[in-house]
């Protein structure tokens, strides 16, 4: 199964939770685009599994390996300032493998490159599954798990699926979405923007807010780093506990995400469906476990009056147009502003749980109990910064290539 999203920057998601790979097609990023790999596979490793007493013990090394439309980086001049988009320039030597569709030679080495460049419009990456345990999850198509996709993938698919893990339905999935969304933030941070999460609520213990107003590149940076990316410690220590109880008590919590770029410049995005908003919600609303999405002061809006929720302009001393308060969340009509761009999403807590649940045998049809064995995350929240950045990046971008074409 394949699931698309993008307008300019098409990206294509494939594979399932436990097929041999997962992996993304991704087509619009232009040829002779440099893509560090090292922070790649650092970002990736932020979502990875197996990392935390918070995320399941799945243990899977998450390496992403290009297939196609990529070849190394050896310096020189890069094809598209060279002349010819489509060609190398072979006096450089700064492609390491041919211009051919698929990646010749070893993809396995080319992953191990510390930069590489894109040699195609369409390039292409997978991540080997190494750890599935599949029997665990033999009983789920007949008997399936509440709050789960197990039911409804049965009415529209049937048993086309392998739906072992989850499928595609799996938080797994979100493994290539970073690969896509890692390259996006490489890009971005190249003008300047600077994109970063935190962990906004956790079973309604609340992080501090963003500044919604002042929020710098440098606090976005050093919530990249953390490995429970917080900006109150009182607040994360309160947190963790609400899910070590949670998994102690073979039960899940949900939780909030906010995500913020930095350094957007004023007049990305249009009118109705080609506003920013309308980019990113199909995006955000496509990772698994969302369920509510929201921009700047988003629901909290409908209970302020106009005098209050309308953000004053005023000029600032280098002659920009800034708002003294930021209810707007960076973007007005769909178009951005230039203040920091704020969205929040609403994680359900993980409907994979060891307690004992209602359920039906859909071959039997009859009521039935079901204690769902494998690996979860009692928190899917966790390890959902960075695909959150990963999310918001794509969009932005995909707006931006609207803007500049």
């Amino acid at each position: 199964m394949q699931s698309t999203f993008g307008k300019n920057i098409r990206v294509s998601i494939w594979g399932g939770s436990h097929e041999p790979a997962i992996g993304v097609d991704i087509e619009g990023i232009p040829v002779g685009t440099r893509i560090d790999m090292n922070q790649l596979r650092a970002f990736l490793q932020r979502r990875a599994p197996g990392n935390s007493p918070f995320a399941t013990k799945r243990k899977e090394p998450d390496l992403p390996i290009p297939v196609a439309g990529i070849a190394a980086w050896g310096g020189g001049t890069p094809p598209e300032q060279a002349g010819d988009p489509e060609q190398a320039d072979s006096g450089t030597g700064n492609l390491a493998s041919s211009n051919s569709t698929r990646v010749a030679g070893n993809p396995g080495a080319l992953a191990e490159a510390p930069v590489i460049i894109t040699t195609a419009p369409l390039i292409s990456f997978e991540i080997r599954n190494t750890d599935t345990r599949s029997g665990d999850y033999k009983g789920l198509r007949a008997v399936p798990r509440p709050g789960h996709a197990d039911y409804t993938a049965r009415l529209r698919y049937g048993d086309t699926l392998n739906m072992a893990g989850g499928g595609p339905f799996s938080a797994r999935m979100t493994a290539p979405l970073c690969i896509a969304g890692g390259i996006a933030l490489q890009m971005l941070k190249e003008k300047n923007i600077e994109i970063g999460a935190h962990l906004y609520a956790i079973a309604g213990i609340e992080d501090t807010p963003l500044d919604p107003v002042s929020v710098s590149a440098e606090t976005l940076v050093k919530l990249q780093k953390m490995e429970f990316p917080v900006l109150s410690e009182t607040a994360g220590e309160k947190m963790a506990q609400a899910i070590l109880q949670a998994k102690n008590d073979l039960d899940s919590v949900g939780g909030i995400v906010e995500v913020c770029a930095t350094g957007l410049p004023g007049g990305i995005g249009g009118a109705m469906y080609d506003g920013l908003e309308s980019y990113l919600a199909p995006i955000f609303f496509g990772i698994p476990a969302v369920k509510g999405v929201e921009f700047g002061a988003g629901f909290h809006a409908a209970e302020l009056r106009g005098s209050e929720n309308n953000d004053p302009f005023y000029y600032d001393y280098h002659g920009q147009v800034k708002t003294r308060t930021n209810y707007h969340g960076g973007i007005l009509g769909g178009i951005t502003t230039g203040m920091p761009l704020l969205a929040r999403l609403a994680f359900k807590p993980t409907p994979s749980i060891s307690r004992k649940q209602d359920s039906v045998d859909l071959e039997a049809h009859k009521n039935e109990t079901l204690v769902v064995k494998g690996r979860h995350d009692p928190c899917v929240a966790v390890r959902a910064v960075p695909i959150t950045e990963a999310a918001l990046a794509l969009g932005i971008l995909d707006c931006i290539m609207e803007v500049t074409k």
